[in-house]
């Protein structure tokens, strides 16, 4: 009689025991972010959808001779004014907790954006509104990524905050991936119109999870005091003065600015590069961006796992390799190795934002944090959109080749600058008598 196999619970309890020691598991069990992970990752989708469906329809609504100009209006309007709302709107938006902000800039996006659907659908919907629409849609963008961020670091602790900053991280790589394609099925299939409606929907059911989750992260009441009231506590400092006096949020700032900045010219190279150099489709530049976003997906995995290593190092070993990385696709080199390359690049630059998230997280004092996100994201929420519009003259004078090999070595050489500031920076340190 064959011997019984080892009772089930045996196995299990061992793969229990793995999970439980995944850097994942805090984040992924705590309550609120449980709650939100789902409309989070239906909004990505979303929004991912949307990236080909407000261009689409801005082609569809403008003149044959002025496409090129609504098209780069509504691109714009999607995401500039976030800059001017993180500025503008802070008297406003301060004070919120992480869920209020982030609550209020889902329901704006789902207003805005189901307004652009029904009045599309309904075929009355003209290009100023449009682009009009879009931007009060993107409006409290900047605010609404800084209080997802504030949610992660008030959920959790400090430890567990870059596995946080992950789970929202993988969301938006997926829709990447998946979105467009998706988009372009429905566009299809019944227009962009209902894509756009679709995405606002998404938006709607995210601010009604964060509306569900608001209140679990309310501190507790107070119990009443038996003395005369506290002296007010002091004003916090504002965000851009918690930036400038410290010196890793102020360098780490700048880094990622320049960084976005020069890789901003490779989304206008990279299409002019797969059609006239490599002869290929669209659906090779689909190939190329789901390549990318799988190896973004790895690499915003690996986060959690990096977060104990030094900052500097760490930052500016990613510029660098992603820098090394894009060479190959400014060289005559193969197909697979240039699919390869960017494979690779898009691993190393995944875990950047979790990262750089974490060390604002850990730095900003108390009550400033929301703020300072925001401020952040004024900053380089302009970056790649700016290097972006560069991308169109580099193209003409280098050509696309050449502006991505060009956008690969400006990206090397500002890790060098940036090794040579640290070394300079650590000498001058140890110069200074204690």
């Amino acid at each position: 009689m064959r011997k019984a196999d080892p009772p089930a619970p045996v196995a299990a309890f061992g793969f229990t025991k793995r999970i439980r020691a995944s850097p994942y598991y805090p984040a992924l069990t705590h309550p609120v972010l449980r709650r939100l992970l789902p409309g989070v990752a239906l909004s990505a989708l979303g929004d991912g959808m949307s990236a080909v469906a407000i261009a689409w329809l801005a082609l569809r609504l403008a003149p044959a001779g002025d496409r090129g100009l609504w098209v780069g209006a509504a691109v714009a309007a999607y995401s500039l004014p976030g800059a001017v709302g993180a500025v503008v709107l802070g008297r406003w938006m301060r004070g919120r907790g992480g869920a209020g902000l982030a609550f209020v800039n889902a329901s704006a996006r789902a207003a805005a954006l189901g307004l652009v659907g029904c009045l599309a659908i309904a075929g009355v919907l003209g290009l100023p509104a449009y682009v009009c629409l879009l931007g009060a849609s993107s409006l409290l963008s900047a605010w609404g990524l800084a209080g997802r961020y504030t949610l992660v670091a008030d959920a959790l602790p400090a430890g567990h905050r870059v596995a946080g900053n992950t789970m929202f991280g993988v969301t938006d790589q997926v829709s990447l991936m998946v979105g467009p394609a998706l988009a372009g099925v429905v566009t299809a299939l019944a227009g962009p119109a209902v894509v756009i409606a679709a995405d606002a929907a998404t938006w709607a059911l995210l601010a009604v999870s964060y509306a569900r989750v608001a209140p679990m992260m309310a501190p507790p009441s107070p119990a009443p005091a038996p003395s005369p009231a506290p002296a007010p506590s002091p004003t916090p400092p504002s965000a851009w003065s918690v930036i400038r006096r410290n010196r890793v949020l102020l360098g780490l700032l700048a880094l990622s600015f320049v960084f976005y900045l020069l890789y901003g010219p490779v989304e206008v190279a990279l299409p002019v590069h797969v059609a006239t150099g490599l002869h290929g489709s669209a659906a090779l530049l689909g190939v190329f961006w789901a390549v990318f976003g799988a190896g973004a997906v790895a690499g915003e995995l690996a986060a959690p796992f990096l977060r104990r290593l030094p900052v500097w190092p760490t930052m500016t070993a990613i510029v660098l390799g992603w820098g090394l990385a894009l060479v190959p696709l400014g060289l005559d080199t193969p197909l697979w190795a240039a699919l390869a390359a960017f494979c690779a690049g898009a691993v190393i630059w995944g875990p950047w934002t979790s990262l750089s998230m974490a060390v604002f997280q850990d730095a900003s004092p108390p009550g400033t944090l929301a703020a300072v996100l925001a401020a952040r994201g004024s900053l380089l929420i302009v970056a790649s959109p700016l290097g972006t519009a560069l991308g169109g003259p580099l193209v003409a004078a280098l050509g696309a080749r050449g502006t991505l090999l060009g956008s690969a070595l400006a990206t090397i050489a500002l890790a060098v600058v940036t090794i040579a500031v640290l070394s300079w920076a650590s000498r001058a340190r140890e110069l200074i008598p204690s």
